[in-house]
């Protein structure tokens, strides 16, 4: 790489040393510039068609093959033929050239663009779903992607040919006529003191301002378009109303009163959520008892003789339940009731935009915010629908504890609730359709914790399908049985795994059922989703969506996160608006070993094509892990190539979540890890691992010629220095007087 970059260097030095040894740079003096210019506009008097013909075919075919320089040439269209002809000849070029380019990728290059621009291609086909050539009209006002790359995706879309012309032709005009009229002006300069006239800095202003604009003209036709046809209110009750009280909506509803907006906060069910009844709050309270319970049995490898642990699993129900109870105040309506917010009990069902029907009551508002969350995920699976399956939301109703668990699915939820059951007393048998658990991390780091879950009893089946599920008076003391297929050496091979209870750990589906989103158009993407820009605007322009139900991330801090933005942005939208942001967000399993990452991990950068380092330190090095038996586990870090910049850790080991939180400010603050050596961590603690895993790094990083250097500086001083030198040198004159 390096070898490669001096390269670079040393050509476009050569390149800039013949330039100016050739005197070419003379020629770009104003005066120069300014014959050329009066030579070319004096041949385009005497052959216009000429002229004209000959920069609209170059502009043409530089726009059909998408090379680079269509800013300079429109600058150029302005400054030769001046506004008038200008805008003619590069409209009509700039648009017959993207529609050449567009039916290039629609029938020779599909497989190029498609893994080129796979992320463009996405977004842009929910766009024309979801509103058809004006979205392809807003695309050419306020381009999210270079124009080149609109011409290539949309080749791949079923836009009709003549549609994308003709809208290409109305939504590039204004934008060209800014670019040509400031190269009009650029060609009227006659000295350099020009530069400050009135009429280029307004003609370069505009090119600033214009995509503000037009972004602020493109919004404003879609509200009056949404006005007239849904009929929009005079005045309206309330600034926001919040559907669904989980995170996201709550974190949603106190931001909005805190900003002095009134907001309405509806609620169908329980307030917290899932995470307050369902899932955060109870599952960790759930993991302690199964954790104090696994201390107990590993107690006499410390020197402490126990007896197996005598589980009350009613008794460790009550503890959940009671978790639940007392975190439920900061979640209850009375606290936001207090806080401003209007709690309204009830099923929201939006009617327009702006009108959402709870019960009786017809509530008016600027803006809706979408936060109904989701839920467990049931597979379609033969037999299941003939059972009692458990999943995370019902979990918690147990009244003993099962004797043989199958859990099915090894992500997050799986893991966490497989190995808490097993420390309780459960015979577990956990299935896994994917390679390993935790399919989303690297392999080496979910080999750690399907080694510790092995070993405390976990039965583990990998790369297994269900296939169905059996039972009946038939199977007698056998019970229930999953009936699983997994390929291995003998070919495919079913196996039959007996249960009592099996919960079901697949995924979670976003709630949208109910919420009128139909009659508005309003559409979900393949996951389920509610379709959202970057913003988390949905189709209409004051309906916002947050949390679960609008992913791609299933997280309470995720929601949270979504939250403020959905808020400030409903709040503020028409002046500024905020994308969402999700470079450093960490995710925690809670297992343990805990599993942490924030960034990339060597999975996701491979897929990514970037490149980096990896710097591991494992937690067996460190004093404190080894004083408290908890070694198990590593960090792993990924760099920029030879540099200390952080594009994501992983952790698997003790307290990786309570770790990871220093990586992921020093991402957030771009930190690097040399600053993170430079910073005193307490001894002995487990926050040493940081400073420990970027002195790995350094190691790994040091200058080894300022090494030897210093190496050969120490070794002449321990010969004495300068002053020995020069008694040696006296000694020897001496000898030979």
């Amino acid at each position: 790489m390096k070898r490669q970059r001096l390269i670079i260097i040393a050509v476009i030095a050569v390149v800039v040393a013949v330039f100016f040894a050739s005197g070419a740079h003379e020629t770009l003096t104003l005066d120069n510039l300014k014959a050329e210019q009066v030579r070319f506009q004096a041949w385009f008097a005497e052959a216009p068609f000429t002229v004209a013909g000959g920069f609209f075919v170059l502009y043409v075919i530089m726009a059909a093959l998408s090379l680079p320089g269509a800013t300079l040439m429109t600058l150029l269209g302005g400054a030769l033929f001046g506004l008038g002809w200008g805008l003619l000849i590069i409209s009509f070029a700039s648009s017959l050239g993207a529609t050449l380019a567009f039916l290039i990728a629609r029938t020779l290059a599909r497989n190029l663009v498609e893994q080129r621009f796979s992320r463009q291609l996405e977004s842009v086909n929910r766009g024309i779903a979801r509103e058809g050539a004006f979205y392809l009209f807003t695309l050419r006002l306020i381009p999210l992607f270079p124009f080149f790359v609109i011409n290539l995706v949309l080749g791949l879309t079923r836009m009709r040919t003549w549609t994308f012309y003709w809208v290409s032709q109305l939504g590039m005009l204004p934008g060209t006529a800014v670019y040509v009229n400031a190269g009009r002006e650029l060609g009227e300069l006659e000295s350099l003191g020009g530069i400050l006239s009135p009429g280029l800095i307004v003609s370069f202003a505009l090119i600033g301002i214009f995509p503000l604009l037009a972004r602020r003209g493109v919004d404003y036709a879609k509200r009056r378009r949404m006005a007239r046809q849904y009929g929009k209110p005079a005045s309206f009750d309330y600034d926001i109303v919040v559907i669904g009280a989980g995170s996201a909506g709550l974190v949603a509803s106190y931001i909005g009163t805190a900003l002095k907006a009134k907001v309405a906060l509806v609620e169908r069910d329980r307030m917290g959520g899932d995470c307050l009844n369902t899932g955060c709050v109870p599952s960790k309270a759930l993991i302690r008892v199964a954790r104090l319970a696994q201390e107990v049995r590993d107690a006499k490898r410390f020197g402490i003789e126990t007896k197996e642990p005598r589980i009350d699993f009613a008794a460790v129900m009550d503890h959940v339940h009671q978790a639940v109870r007392d975190v439920e105040p900061h979640d209850s309506a009375e606290r936001y009731r207090h806080l401003g917010v209007e709690v309204i009990q009830g099923e929201a069902r939006l009617l327009t935009p702006w009108e959402v029907r709870v019960g009786q009551r017809v509530l008016t508002t600027r803006h809706v915010i979408i936060a109904t969350g989701a839920r467990p995920k049931v597979p379609e699976l033969p037999g299941l629908d003939e059972i009692e399956v458990l999943t995370s939301d019902n979990l918690w109703q147990l009244e003993s504890l099962p004797e043989r668990l199958v859990v099915l699915g090894g992500g997050s939820i799986g893991c966490e609730l497989g190995q808490s059951f097993s420390r309780l007393g459960s015979r577990v048998t956990l299935v896994e359709m994917a390679p390993q658990l935790l399919p989303r991390e690297d392999r080496d780091i979910a080999a750690q914790l399907a080694l510790r879950m092995e070993n405390e009893g976990v039965r583990l089946y990998l790369g297994a399908r269900a296939l169905r599920v059996e039972s009946g008076p038939s199977h007698g003391d056998a019970g229930k049985v999953l009936v699983i297929e997994r390929d291995g050496e003998q070919g495919t091979q079913t196996e039959r795994v007996v249960f009592d209870r099996l919960l079901v750990a697949v995924g979670r589906e976003a709630v949208v059922e109910g919420l009128g989103l139909e009659a508005l158009n309003i559409e979900t993407r393949a996951d389920g989703t509610l379709d959202v820009d970057e913003t988390l605007r949905s189709l209409h322009p004051n309906v916002w969506a947050c949390g679960d139900v609008a992913g791609p991330y299933q997280l309470t801090h995720a929601s949270a996160h979504q939250a403020w933005h959905a808020t400030v942005n409903a709040l503020f939208g028409e002046i500024k608006r905020f994308a969402v942001d999700y470079r450093n967000l960490p995710a925690v399993t809670f297992t343990e070993p805990e599993v942490a990452r924030v960034g990339l991990n060597e999975r996701e950068a491979r897929a990514r094509g970037v490149e980096y380092e990896v710097t591991r330190y494992d937690l067996g090095e460190l004093d404190r892990a080894i004083a408290d038996g908890r070694t198990q586990g590593f960090i792993k870090v990924l760099t920029v190539p030879g540099k200390d910049r952080l594009l994501g850790v992983s952790i698997v080991g003790h307290g990786a979540g309570e770790l990871l939180g220093e990586f992921t400010l020093a991402m957030t603050q771009g930190i690097g890890l040399n600053k993170l050596l430079g910073t005193i961590h307490p001894y002995p603690t487990f926050s040493e691992a940081a400073k420990a895993t970027a002195g790995v790094w350094k190691n790994a990083h040091k200058p080894e010629r300022v090494l030897s250097w210093l190496a050969r500086y120490f070794a002449w001083r321990r010969r004495g220095g300068p002053l020995e030198e020069v008694r040696e040198s006296l000694r020897g004159r001496s000898d030979k007087a």
